[in-house]
């Protein structure tokens, strides 16, 4: 168990108890804090009561299922997510990491390996102290992103949701303006793993944020499809210190 470890905050989506509460005690020696929840209303409430780091999400649930809920998290916060599916539910996990999911995982699963995909997605998300310039912000367009805050910023000064997904695919466009990054790049940087089988993927996350950033997202003029290459960003890139913006 490392600090890292023990100040992770999970919650744990499922409706089944009789793998939800041994799973929650096993994340709980494992040094995690854990909050569990049964239906998706509970997890709406514990995640504004309680702000956790990463949510374990169960796919087939009564009442709203764990894609919509999935949906309604990639949307509205930058929060990562873990699928938990079935194996029949092939579709569903295409669909989940197309909506902005960060990983799955397929039970019956091994509680060890679900450890090592939390910390590999938490470490997707989370900065690197080492970068010298990470609480820099990024300018491009009249647009400000806050790296530290997961932050952005219209022309206007109008903050903008952005899921972690959405976060990570921009940020690797503005490490990388007027670069051409294709899919499997992409994808690398956006969720990692399996993800690579599933193209659609890294387009349904280029798409929705072309409906963030775009004045027009049927005709984008700063995210350009580079027919048979991948993504461009068309847009000089400039870092700012925090204080000045």
């Amino acid at each position: 168990m490392t600090d890292m470890t023990a100040s992770i905050h999970v919650l744990l989506v499922d409706d089944e108890p009789d793998l939800r509460e041994p799973l929650a005690e096993y994340l709980a020696r494992q040094g995690f804090r854990v909050s569990e929840a049964a239906d998706a209303a509970r997890a709406r409430s514990l995640m504004i009561e309680q702000n956790p780091d990463i949510v374990l999400l169960d796919i087939m649930m009564p009442g709203e299922d764990g894609l919509s809920l999935c949906r309604h998290l990639t949307e509205t916060k930058s929060l990562p997510v873990i699928l938990l599916t079935a194996k029949g539910e092939a579709m569903d996990r295409i669909i989940g990491l197309e909506i902005g999911a960060d990983d799955y995982v397929v039970k019956p699963f091994e509680p060890r390996e679900l450890v090592a995909r939390i910390r590999s997605v938490l470490r997707r998300v989370q900065k690197h102290p080492a970068e010298p310039e990470e609480d820099a912000l990024y300018t491009f367009e009249g647009w400000l992103l806050d790296p530290l805050k997961h932050r952005l910023t219209d022309p206007e000064g109008t903050v903008v949701p952005i899921s972690s997904a959405e976060f990570r695919l921009l940020r690797a466009l503005l490490d990388h303006p007027r670069q051409v990054l294709d899919r499997d790049r992409l994808l690398d940087m956006v969720q990692g793993r399996e993800a690579h089988l599933f193209d659609r993927a890294v387009d349904n996350q280029v798409s929705r944020l072309r409906r963030k950033i775009e004045m027009d997202s049927r005709d984008p003029k700063l995210i350009q499809t580079v027919w048979g290459g991948g993504y461009r960003l068309a847009a000089d890139v400039k870092r700012v210190a925090a204080e000045s913006s």
